[in-house]
């Protein structure tokens, strides 16, 4: 039996307001991590709300429901509705810009490599492609052993915030996303629009080995990054929020602009 939907995790949706964004309809898809949910990312997009811009922020399948739920499901499944996802709020603007955390940050760069021009330009906060983790390389073993290792959630420097995310992280599901990996990092050239990457100074989730695959290997000519420096991994729900919309709104302004 599926666990009932948490009361935070329901998806989120809001119309452009071109009269706020210079005469465009501009929209944002904002996309959570791997077993967190909408309620990671919420923030970010409402801040991005305040000022015009449409934003979706869709709930990946397993997510908001139970750690076990979320290991009856692959990558397939969360990029099958990341990408109905973009098609909604595509539907209602003139131009969609893709942003996501950790997890969300890969499925949104594997959207890019997909959807060519229809991307306006990408915004990655904390994104994972790789990881240095030996354990990783037992995976397809230890998934038919155990269920779960510890949970990921939470990883947050401002006290007295959670993301509400699972407390254990299931072998099957992370499998899945670590596989889709290397066929993304092979996709990254395809990847022509621009891209604001957000990095935290410390970070207990995604190691450092990301980065540099995503920043250079990346298509576009047109590649920022900015630092992070009083947030963890859940950045969105961290210290510096307000400058992950402040600059998550700038981007989308001048990549529409220049269109």
């Amino acid at each position: 039996m599926v666990a009932p939907v948490h009361p935070l995790a329901s998806p989120l949706a809001t119309d452009a307001d071109p009269a706020a964004t210079g005469g465009t309809r501009v929209g944002v898809l904002v996309v959570h991590g791997f077993t967190g949910q909408p309620a990671s990312v919420k923030p970010w997009a409402e801040g991005l709300a305040e000022q015009g811009y449409a934003v979706e922020v869709p709930r990946l399948p397993g997510h908001g429901t139970s750690w076990q739920d979320l290991n009856e499901h692959r990558w397939a499944d969360w990029y099958a509705e990341v990408s109905a996802a973009f098609d909604r709020l595509a539907a209602r603007v003139d131009r969609v810009v893709v942003a996501g955390l950790s997890m969300g940050g890969a499925l949104v760069l594997r959207l890019a490599a997909d959807r060519g021009d229809a991307v306006a330009g990408v915004v990655v906060v904390n994104p994972a492609v790789a990881t240095t983790r030996l354990d990783v390389k037992l995976l397809p073993v230890l998934k038919h052993l155990v269920p779960s290792f510890p949970g990921i959630a939470n990883d947050i420097k401002k006290e007295g915030v959670s993301e509400h995310g699972y407390d254990k992280t299931p072998l099957k599901a992370a499998h899945s996303m670590m596989q889709a990996w290397p066929p993304l990092v092979a996709a990254l050239p395809r990847i022509t629009a621009p891209l604001l990457y957000l990095r935290s100074a410390v970070d207990h989730v995604v190691d450092e080995s990301s980065e540099p695959l995503i920043t250079h290997r990346v298509g576009s000519p047109d590649v920022r990054v900015v630092r992070l420096p009083e947030s963890y991994h859940v950045a969105t729900l961290d210290h510096d929020l307000p400058l992950i919309v402040t600059e998550t709104a700038e981007f989308a302004a001048r990549v529409v602009s220049t269109d």
